[in-house]
């Protein structure tokens, strides 16, 4: 069986376990992340509602409401230092009732204690002329300036791809099933073999109590809460500018209605506890209850060009709140779970703590060559006619459009395999380049796609899986040519 040795392995290359890699990153350190999937960001951090909060939700003194304020400063200058999206667009928590005044002074209170900046209470006439989809019902809103959105993909493969540049080996398609502590630390058993590590930590999102409690006798609880929501084409990206949120009160939880930083506008989540670690599923009636509730805070929301629906599950710990740091009964173990909303804001700031734990506990030092840019990949959506002309003269293949929808090109998928933790599966590219992310949802492109993607990997094409191995797109028929599977 194969064996191998690192200071330190991080179980999960979610955003939580990729921003943990980062940090550590820059300690003299040898370190590995260990994911069951083919590629990072393929569980909780894909599904989420891209949302950078600014704040003022999370309860006073908890460890949400610290990591949170801290993730939210960080992000900007996080953005341009490893070239992933991000728009301060600012949010609205819309009031429907004025007995439902106290509840919005409420959050305005508790998020100046959390120290949020430059938190306003609006008047329903305010916030129309802000946001004049708003629908008259509303009497007053929150208003957060530092609120923003995110692409979680592109956060999470920025930290992801600087961290395995400074060294972390990312082991995907290895599955962590059973953890025995040793003398000299941990060994995780896999599907790949054993791996020993001298520290763990532990960012494996719904899975978190489960290896949790394979080394502690204080157990604990990680609920999966499945929340649906509802992708609107680009031509109703502008509807509204800010990410609306809607303040609980007598009509019950609302759901949020915001613009997306690629143009979309998303709708949703809902918000219901599973047994299954692996419910993903949508359905009907909770696809119609975003439908319902989101009309209620936005009017005219033109759900006739939604062109998915998706469901993401969250890592919601039975204490409501985070849960990091070293296990007390479990030296060496550091825990970073229960990382539900706001964790992707507050990822970054994880980060930074989890790692500066584990380096005092093994008393490493900071690297001097740690480099902390990376450039993504080139948008040339976003160019200039004569910068495209001059990069099309330079690659000629940055000319070829294979995703209409998108507008991307040959070469951004190509540099999205070929690059620093490629993507080795459709799914993998999408996230990167947003192939087959459009309206047509892959209709058009998939197939080319999957071409450029087996060429570049030197593959047969009927290998080529949609996500994890076993996901194949085509099957070949004995004795015959390769068949797309229904």
């Amino acid at each position: 069986m194969k064996e191998m040795h690192y200071d330190a392995a991080i179980i999960g290359g979610g955003v939580i376990g990729s921003a943990i890699a980062r940090e550590l990153a820059r300690y003299d350190m040898k370190i590995c992340v260990a994911d069951r999937e083919e590629d990072v960001c393929s569980g909780t951090s894909k599904a989420n509602s891209a949302i950078v909060h600014a704040g003022f939700d999370a309860y006073p003194g908890s460890l949400k409401a610290k990591f949170n304020l801290e993730g939210n400063r960080m992000m900007e200058e996080l953005s341009k230092e490893l070239d992933f999206s991000f728009i301060k667009n600012g949010s609205l928590v819309l009031c429907f009732s004025e007995e439902d005044r106290k509840g919005l002074q409420e959050l305005y209170e508790k998020g100046v204690k959390n120290g949020v900046e430059g938190l306003s209470i609006l008047s329903g006439d305010e916030v129309r002329k802000m946001e004049p989809n708003v629908t008259e019902q509303v009497v007053g809103a929150l208003y957060a300036p530092t609120g923003g959105i995110v692409c979680p993909f592109g956060l999470t493969i920025a930290l992801a791809e600087n961290a395995c540049d400074n060294g972390v080996e990312f082991l995907l398609n290895t599955e962590v099933t059973g953890i025995e502590k040793t003398s000299e630390g941990y060994d995780l058993t896999t599907n790949e073999g054993i791996i020993h590590a001298t520290y763990v930590i532990n960012a494996a999102g719904v899975y978190a109590d489960e290896f949790h409690n394979m080394v502690s006798e204080e157990k604990l609880t990680i609920i999966p809460r499945k929340g649906d929501y509802l992708l609107l084409d680009k031509e109703a990206g502008t509807h509204v500018s800010h990410t609306i949120f809607q303040l609980p009160g007598k009509m019950g939880k609302g759901v949020l209605v915001t613009p997306t930083v690629h143009g979309n506008l998303l709708a949703g989540p809902t918000a219901s506890d599973v047994e299954s670690k692996e419910d993903v599923s949508t359905t009907a009636g909770e696809l119609s209850d975003i439908l319902t509730k989101a009309a209620f805070g936005v009017k005219n929301i033109p759900f006739r060009q939604v062109i998915t629906s998706f469901s993401g599950l969250r890592a919601h710990e039975a204490g409501n709140d985070f849960v990091i740091g070293e296990v007390k009964d479990a030296h060496g173990f550091f825990d970073a779970a229960g990382i539900e909303s706001p964790g992707l804001t507050s990822a970054p700031a994880i980060g930074v703590y989890v790692a500066k734990l584990v380096a005092e506990k093994a008393g490493a030092k900071k690297k001097a060559d740690f480099n902390p840019v990376r450039k993504g990949i080139i948008d040339t959506r976003k160019l200039t006619l004569e910068e495209r002309s001059k990069l099309i003269k330079e690659d000629p293949r940055y000319g070829t459009i294979i995703c209409r929808c998108e507008g991307v090109s040959e070469g951004e998928i190509v540099d999205s395999i070929t690059r620093t933790l490629g993507a080795v599966s459709l799914d993998g590219i999408k996230r990167r380049v947003r192939a087959g992310m459009g309206r047509c949802q892959a209709g058009f492109c998939g197939p080319k796609t999957m071409e450029i993607l087996a060429r570049e990997t030197g593959r047969d094409i009927e290998d080529i899986c949609k996500n994890r191995p076993g996901s194949n797109m085509l099957e070949r028929e004995e004795g015959g040519a390769a068949n797309e599977r229904a």
